[in-house]
């Protein structure tokens, strides 16, 4: 078995996986990214509507700061990220915008003068400063309170991922394409590297390295309707469940995107209602400001999918083939408009639905989205239990997210995740040597070709295509928008029969090099223990928290659910995870809990929540009238950065002020 040394190993080369092997390789260590496919393929490619940074350029987004995009992702999480994460995130995100367009990002721009847009429904004439011109502009996303969301149309995943490809191959760093990393080389303390095997000749290679970045996205395939690309199937999360040792976050935190095309849920943006769309029901009525009267279609995501869902069950859905669906109605936004900013749009609902949005509705419900849980991390990245192994961007709980995540925020933490990270991972690679074990590398190399032997030259008969097909209609069926217990629980125990099940997989195709039925027989078993600790953990939580909502225990729960979901997996032998928790600490939160500001506030509260809101009041209070806003954040909840990015950010205003002064 061939045998491949290097300092820095990124599995996944989308944008998370890329951005930390750029930082690595400008450190000077030898850097090596594995990928299933091509890295322009990558599922960042997808993301249409942009990535949130406090710019404040645009007049929609005066008076922005990090302090404002911290509290909505605070918000948006429903109180279940981390805020020190959060802080890092909202910090370095207009650095990363700008770092982006340097690498030859084409953001879209803003035009001085008057300009049309929609808001509510209506037209509205905004006037942008003529000291704007030319700088990034920004989009109105959900659960935001000011228009943060830059964009280069709605193709903005795939612009990213071309200019961070490109420097990447600028950096000479390699990616081995069709490698799939199936098994984590660990001796219980550290991780030392992966076992992979070649999609296309079936060999397989160990990659031992300094240091292991898990960058391989999220697990919505594991849903049968999702708008994630078929890669995205929760295998680098299974990777570190496997272990034993290392543990997943939240994994009951699945987001459900409300504007999915019916039937074949693919993703049309949430720029169609941030650029002033809007849903309609089955009457042509507009239903949400009956629902959400301030927001409106900009409410949060998991906010505006269970308020579809509802108006479905209540019978206002419109009959199709594939189940009732609603209407999202782009077509007052105008066929320019269309053409120009939702382009992407409109190719999807030509190609796939046959129908003009510049003149038809578009037939939409929720479908899944995003995954909020992942390998647990701290602050830098990097496994709590497993020295050098880090994980990065959809495939990690670094925690930003908490229980739900704000659109635009997923692109951003890519990138940002990615810079900060690649710092924490090139510091590693510094620091620590590379750790050579024949034998242990042996030892993992042989429990998957025993795998693979047993698959081929076995005498199973379970058919690895069919067991996939039933975990995700198990978890379209139980484990969807609205949870409760007896539905879980029929979850848990039916996906736990199939996990026993596919003890006794086997093989029409015996091929060993390029066999797609192999490939899924590999994948399923992973695939169904990473779907059971979505399931185990959304029917332990007994509270409704962000995308998590349980229609048997409707109130978010502070008092006895402020904490973290932790998984691991026990051994092989088991068809269960067990789970454990990680208190979120109010006393050290900047932002404490509080009212999300939709529907009735119904939130049982935490003992520690008016305590620390009272010593947050007495810490401002002592500060003088004139301090500065960094400082008096630092004085409520400190936080680290790498040097590089601990500065400042400049914005519109601060440039206008000096100009005024005189101050260079």
């Amino acid at each position: 078995m061939k045998i491949i040394y290097t300092d820095t190993l990124v599995v996944g080369a989308g944008l998370a996986g890329l951005r930390v092997a750029i930082a690595s390789k400008e450190r000077g260590l030898d850097t090596l990214v594995l990928s299933l496919i091509p890295a322009k393929r990558s599922h960042s490619v997808a993301a249409q509507g942009g990535m949130q940074a406090s710019l404040a350029n645009t007049i929609k987004g005066a008076g922005d700061d990090e302090d404002i995009h911290f509290q909505d992702t605070v918000k948006g999480s429903d109180w279940g990220c981390d805020q020190t994460v959060a802080r890092m995130f909202a910090h370095c995100a207009p650095k990363a915008v700008r770092e982006l367009a340097q690498w030859g990002v084409p953001w879209t721009r803003v035009t001085k003068g008057d300009r049309q847009v929609i808001v509510n429904a209506k037209k509205v004439t905004i006037t942008e400063a003529e000291a704007a011109h030319g700088l990034i502009n920004a989009r109105d996303f959900g659960g935001t309170q000011k228009w943060r969301t830059c964009y280069t149309a709605d193709g903005t995943g795939h612009s990213l991922l071309y200019a961070v490809d490109n420097k990447a191959i600028s950096l000479g760093i390699p990616v081995h394409e069709r490698m799939e990393a199936l098994t984590l080389i660990h001796d219980g303390k550290r991780c030392h590297g992966v076992i992979a095997r070649c999609l296309i000749s079936g060999e397989l290679r160990a990659y031992i390295a300094k240091s292991t970045t898990i960058a391989t996205g999220g697990y919505g395939r594991i849903y049968a309707v999702s708008t994630n690309a078929m890669i995205c199937e929760g295998i680098g999360q299974a990777l570190a469940l496997e272990t034993g040792v290392a543990t997943l976050g939240n994994m009951e935190a699945v987001q459900f995107h409300p504007t999915a095309i019916v039937p074949v849920g693919i993703l049309t943006t949430e720029g169609c209602r941030g650029d002033g769309g809007v849903l309609r029901d089955k009457d042509g009525y507009r239903f949400m400001p009956d629902y959400e009267p301030d927001k409106k279609e900009l409410a949060s995501r998991d906010v505006v999918s269970r308020r579809m869902t509802e108006h479905i069950r209540k019978g206002k859905g419109v009959n199709s083939p594939y189940g009732p669906h609603l209407w999202l109605d782009i077509t007052l936004l105008g066929q320019k408009h269309i053409e120009t900013n939702l382009r992407e749009v409109k190719e999807i609902c030509e190609n796939f639905l046959g129908i003009d949005p510049v003149k038809e509705w578009i037939p939409v419900r929720p479908t899944q989205h995003y995954s909020m849980g992942g390998i647990r991390t701290k602050a830098n990245g990097e496994s709590p239990q497993l020295s050098g192994l880090f994980s990065v961007g959809e495939a990690a709980c670094w925690d930003m997210h908490g229980f739900n995540r704000l659109g635009g925020n997923s692109l951003a933490e890519t990138v940002v995740g990615g810079m900060i990270i690649g710092k924490y991972v090139a510091d590693f690679g510094e620091q620590n040597s590379l750790v050579i074990d024949t034998e242990l590398i042996a030892q993992f190399a042989q429990q998957l070709q025993t795998e693979i032997d047993q698959l081929i030259d076995g005498e199973g008969t379970e058919d690895p295509f069919k067991l996939k097909a039933v975990m995700q209609k198990i978890m379209m069926d139980y484990v969807g928008i609205f949870r409760n217990g007896p539905d879980l629980e029929l979850a848990v125990n039916q996906l736990s029969e199939l996990l026993e099940r596919s003890k006794n997989l086997g093989l029409k195709c015996k091929k060993r090099h390029a066999n797609p039925e192999l490939v899924e027989a590999l994948r399923i078993k992973r695939m169904l223990k990473v779907a059971l600790t979505v399931a185990c953990g959304a029917h332990a939580r007994t509270e409704s928290r962000g995308a998590h909502s349980r229609e048997d225990f409707p109130q978010r729960n502070d008092k006895d659910w402020l904490n973290r979901t932790l998984t691991s997996w026990p051994d092989t032998d088991s068809f269960r995870p067990q789970l454990h928790y990680e208190a979120i600490d109010v006393m050290q939160m900047e932002l404490p809990p509080g009212y999300r500001g939709y529907g009735v506030d119904n939130v049982i509260a935490h003992p520690d929540t008016q305590k620390r809101q009272q010593q947050v009041e007495a810490i401002l209070a002592d500060l003088d009238e004139n301090t500065d806003r960094p400082v008096k954040q630092a004085a409520l909840m400190p936080f680290e950065l790498p040097e590089e990015y601990q500065p400042g950010n400049q914005r519109l205003t601060d440039v206008i002020a000096n100009a005024s002064t005189g101050v260079k």
